[in-house]
């Protein structure tokens, strides 16, 4: 059951803000526009989500939006914490909204205190306490450098309420697919759009790509092309997302995606401060790259 709800394209939706504020209804419009696509599901408070700049309360209210607006999509919500009490207590609250899944960043205050073995004890007992299935999440760029290694992914993937990762460090899926190629219960997710090909051919399952908040079609037709084994479609659009991927969020981050977002219809808004919207010079150049790319 699992797996089928993970393979596929998923949004890491961000959270639109005006003046500052947590704007709900633009959330509430995004979603009913992503859920007219062929995303299979969102993740909730992820970076693109900003959950680090949001409330418990912001996050609670965003994650009750989710529930109402989800459709027949998969919804994964961010909810790690520094300490595994807060970790299990937050996690427990996201899922008595109803999310499908609970994704979970390394803690990583302590870098170099945190070891193999306080991740697998971290892991371990967030999942033994918490009603829905968890998802390790590897991103070591907003971790403090702390990453999973393959052998801690290969333990905790024999956990049963362990059902998969994804995995955003720019050292490449490869050595945690083949960690886990032999268990048929754990599935990985590609963190980009510059390896959700390549992930796909090595045995990923699908892919949480920030492109998706202002093009979830595009990826999807990528998702699509590689299922029904038209690879040379498959490769020609991964190329395409690279070259978008680079213009918007690699040249600019969440304030990026924003920007691009708004220019594709969709309500963006601004970061929240003390993160910056993009000026107009850069915004011009985003949208001179969907120009160039046609999808503008």
């Amino acid at each position: 059951m699992a797996e089928e709800k993970l393979s596929g394209v998923f949004a890491p939706v961000a959270t639109p803000f005006e003046a500052d504020d947590v704007r709900y209804d633009w959330l509430a419009e995004n979603l009913e526009k992503l859920g007219r696509s062929g995303l299979k599901g969102y993740l909730a408070l992820g970076s693109n989500g900003e959950f680090m700049s949001l409330t418990r309360g912001e996050q609670l209210e965003v994650l009750r939006v989710f529930a109402e607006h989800k459709g027949g999509k998969t919804v994964m919500a961010g909810t790690a914490r520094e300490s595994t009490r807060e970790t299990i207590e937050f996690s427990r609250q996201a899922a008595e909204t109803g999310v499908d899944f609970v994704s979970v960043l390394t803690p990583h205050y302590f870098a170099r205190r945190t070891t193999d073995e306080v991740l697998i004890r971290y892991y371990t007992e967030v999942a033994d306490n918490v009603p829905v299935p968890v998802l390790l999440y590897n991103a070591p760029g907003f971790a403090g450098g702390v990453q999973l290694s393959p052998a801690v992914v290969r333990e905790l993937a024999a956990h049963p309420n362990i059902v998969g990762m994804k995995d955003s460090s720019p050292s490449g899926m490869n050595s945690y697919l083949s960690a886990t190629r032999d268990s048929d219960a754990f599935d990985v997710l590609a963190g980009s759009a510059n390896f959700f090909y390549t992930a796909l051919v090595c045995g990923a399952a699908g892919g949480v790509i920030s492109l998706a908040n202002l093009l979830p079609d595009e990826c999807c037709r990528l998702y699509d092309a590689f299922i029904r084994g038209d690879f040379e479609q498959a490769q020609r659009l991964h190329f395409r997302l690279i070259a978008l991927n680079k213009a918007v969020s690699g040249r600019a981050g969440v304030a990026g995606v924003k920007a691009a977002m708004d220019l594709m219809g969709y309500r963006g808004g601004a970061p929240r401060r003390p993160f910056l919207p993009l000026e107009e010079a850069a915004r011009q150049a985003i949208r001179e790259a969907l120009e160039k790319e046609g999808v503008l």
